[in-house]
């Protein structure tokens, strides 16, 4: 027999739809500019094969974060906890959930691969953003070639992985066929992406190509780098100042209670909880070595100037 709660019960696509109407409003009460990124709009505009949202993906400006996660505080969501550790990769997003929701709520503050500085950026994404109906209420989401950025920053991030070297290609058809390009390398080059880019945009671009291309930051190279568990705590320990390595070699042994939280929030944290994770994180890590070893060769032979990926479509 059915549970009667299951029928009352928000399925994670319903949620995930009406989580994009709720933000919305609260942005809205609130005069928060506020754009949704990835998620069922990319499908509806023709930028991503159907697939399931697990979650809702907002942007807002860095100075606007904190009044939209009140707004959404004040409505039963919550901050989930998050690792403290920012010199392996900056923040970039905080992660908001409500016991009453199967969906998770991502709220962007900046996008890895933009190097210009987060509220300029935001600024130059919010001039190419566009009105979209979904689950009954008009929300903002990126013009075509804004998410065509977007879509590609996220998937260059992993350009190993077979589905998004498949997602690569799919946009790059797409920018093809549409015509998208000169518009996708303005933005680019207006947010400070476009050496993240590269690898997408060289091809489609005609020959010789018109583009100076900037050098790829720290920050990025080490993000293309780190695939391994652990690896990203090696870089960062690796390329601090010899004061700080101690610390940094501490605190990747011994990581604080909100890095266990961040992967699973009911992480047992008792003494002999810890330890078991602590074990886990050890375990992950050695089996990981090799890879990590390879990895890091590569960080080491790339130079500052070269492509920060082979070529993705040709």
């Amino acid at each position: 027999m059915q549970n009667p709660a299951d029928e009352t019960q928000l399925s994670i696509p319903e949620a995930v739809l009406l989580g994009h109407a709720l933000v919305q409003r609260v942005a809205d009460s609130r005069g928060i500019r506020a754009f949704f990124i990835k998620g069922p709009a990319s499908v509806v505009q023709g930028l991503r094969l159907p697939k399931m949202s697990v979650d809702v993906d907002v942007f807002v400006a860095p100075a606007d974060l904190e009044a939209l996660l009140g707004g959404l505080r004040e409505r039963g969501w919550r901050e989930r906890p998050v690792d403290p550790d920012e010199r392996s990769f900056p923040h970039h997003s905080a992660t908001i959930d409500n016991p009453s929701w199967p969906c998770c709520i991502d709220v962007h503050f900046r996008f890895p691969g933009m190097e210009g500085a987060p509220g300029d950026s935001f600024d130059v994404m919010w001039a190419h953003t566009e009105i979209l109906e979904l689950a009954g209420q008009e929300v903002r989401v990126p013009s075509k070639a804004l998410g065509i950025l977007i879509l590609a920053l996220h998937a260059l991030r992993s350009p190993h992985l077979p589905a998004c070297r498949q997602e690569l290609e799919f946009l790059a058809e797409i920018t093809g066929q549409e015509e998208h390009i000169a518009a996708v390398v303005y933005i680019a080059t207006a947010t400070g992406s476009l050496a993240a880019m590269r690898p997408f945009l060289e091809d489609l671009l005609p020959e010789p190509s018109p583009v100076d291309w900037p050098e790829t930051s720290t920050v990025w190279r080490n993000r293309l780098v780190a695939k391994e568990p652990g690896s990203a705590q090696i870089i960062a320990i690796l390329q601090a100042p010899l004061r700080h390595k101690p610390k940094l070699l501490l605190r990747g042994l011994f990581p604080a209670p909100q890095a266990h939280l961040a992967r699973n929030i009911y992480a047992d944290l008792s003494f002999r909880g810890r330890l078991r994770l602590h074990k886990a994180r050890w375990v992950r890590f050695l089996r990981s070595v090799p890879k990590i070893v390879k990895d890091l060769s590569q960080l080491r032979r790339r130079g500052p100037a070269a492509k920060s990926a082979g070529p993705l479509h040709r």
